[in-house]
């Protein structure tokens, strides 16, 4: 076998474990983590340590790429982890189930929980670190790491900075039936061959089946606890800047809910600031405005570490 196939044989093997691209080590099946560069500097020393990103609903792990490598311009020696969402697990798992998945995001933040404790972590000032959210799955998961951090050490989610892209929405089932099981059915033709509006059905069916049953045993959604969860001090921690992106043309989660949900983390005493983008779909306002996205982004980071 010549060197050149081996070659090719090791990238491809690499690739299958790496679905993010060259770097990213596979925690678990959700979970991936690239270590920062060793020859990377950062262009400020206030720049942050860790960038935790969570995907939006069956989001693929090459879109997710892209936002990996805005991030990599703007912190070049930043460490990243990045969470995949897929939206039937996160429906059909128990809050105690889902952050028992979210621990190795823990791990890969803090250090090992065998060794970590509450005060290590607290006193870890050079420990700096930026959370993407995007969409209410991306919530969904996050607020089950909030939930197994707090379970942990008893603490709010140490963090300097929250973006929050397309989400979160209202949790109502009926004003949302409809845009839950369209983003449901795109995420879906991939292992589900049908047509658009059968797939949809289908989601919409299942929606309302798990809502009944939800209804019948007196268990809360994973949607509200996740849009409770990130206005809780508890779980979330108050010091922490707040952005969130969104649009008015966003057919999945509705602008006014993502502005009601902005003024009651305000009334409870979080800084949020606010960015509106101009005919952008859900999830899409990087990919069609990225000089203000990302300039939004590094404004409230700066913000967020005045006087750090």
């Amino acid at each position: 076998m010549s060197e050149q196939v081996i070659v090719d044989a090791v990238v491809t093997h690499s690739e299958k474990k790496s679905p993010l691209g060259p770097g990213f080590n596979r925690l678990t099946e959700q979970i991936y983590l690239q270590e920062a560069p060793s020859s990377a500097t950062p262009l400020s020393p206030s720049d942050p340590t860790t960038i935790l990103l969570y995907g939006w609903g069956d989001a693929r792990p090459k879109h997710l790429a892209k936002y990996v490598d805005g991030y990599r311009a703007l912190f070049p020696a930043a460490k990243f982890v990045v969470v995949l969402c897929p939206i039937l697990r996160c429906l059909y798992q128990t809050l105690e189930a889902r952050s028992k998945a979210m621990t190795p995001v823990i791990s890969a933040c803090f250090g090992s929980l065998e060794s970590a404790d509450r005060k290590s972590v607290e006193s870890s000032s050079n420990n700096r670190i930026l959370v993407q959210v995007m969409s209410n799955t991306g919530g969904m998961y996050f607020a089950a790491t909030l939930n197994a951090y707090r379970k942990r050490f008893g603490d709010a989610f140490p963090h300097h900075m929250l973006v929050a892209d397309s989400t979160p929405g209202s949790t109502s089932f009926l004003q949302n039936a409809g845009p839950w099981s369209r983003a449901m059915a795109i995420g879906a033709p991939g292992w589900l061959p049908l047509p658009f509006m059968v797939t949809q059905a289908l989601a919409c069916f299942f929606l309302a089946a798990l809502h009944g049953f939800g209804w019948l045993i007196g268990a809360s959604s994973a949607a509200a606890y996740s849009v409770a969860a990130v206005n809780n001090d508890e779980l979330c921690q108050k010091s922490a800047r707040r952005l969130y992106m969104y649009s008015k043309e966003d057919d999945i989660i509705y602008w006014e809910d993502i502005e009601k949900h902005a003024a009651q983390a305000r009334q409870k005493g979080y800084v949020v600031d606010l960015d509106m983008f101009e005919g952008t779909p859900h999830v899409g306002h990087m990919r069609q405005h990225p000089e203000q996205y990302w300039g939004a982004v590094k404004k409230t980071w700066t913000e967020a570490i005045v006087g750090l």
